[in-house]
């Protein structure tokens, strides 16, 4: 097509030349190689460029809607794991507070146990006292009761 062109232009010019615009017939033919560029790059390049850019575009908007989906979709999760840390800890409280009430009350009743033991003991120890002192008191009051009547014989004996 250049080779034409060129033809076509050294036939026309052969008047006058020297003009910064030459309006001759080169014009029209250069608005017409013009156009034909302007057509055939829209099919061969513009076209697939624009059609990979709007894939790409296509593309990144799926993308980010599929991130924002996925974004709400993990913040709805760590609300419900929040909610089920907190549920958790709170059980958890309870269960600890429950094993400490269970614990202060057995302790309380081993506490109650120790001490009616350890009155049971005395007790025993006391009646175990009272019954020595009473069977030491017999035996006293034998000794006493015999070394009495030792006395009263020898005192009248005497």
């Amino acid at each position: 097509m250049m080779d034409f062109s060129f033809l076509l232009f050294q036939m026309l010019s052969t008047g006058t030349e020297g003009g910064l615009f030459d309006f001759d017939a080169t014009l029209p033919l250069m608005a017409l190689q013009f156009f034909a560029l302007t057509v055939a790059l829209n099919f061969i390049f513009y076209k697939p460029v624009i059609n990979v850019l709007d894939e790409r575009d296509e593309y990144i908007r799926n993308s980010l809607t599929t991130a924002s989906a996925s974004l709400v979709k993990a913040d709805e999760l760590t609300k419900q794991y929040e909610h089920q840390l907190a549920e958790s800890r709170k059980k958890a409280q309870n269960i600890i507070k429950a094993a400490q009430e269970q614990s202060q009350e057995i302790v309380a009743v081993k506490i109650k146990e120790a001490q009616l033991d350890a009155e049971e003991l005395v007790s025993e120890a006391y009646n175990q006292l009272s019954i020595q002192k009473e069977s030491a008191l017999r035996t006293l009051e034998t000794q006493v009761d015999a070394l009495s009547d030792m006395i009263k014989l020898k005192l009248l004996n005497d």
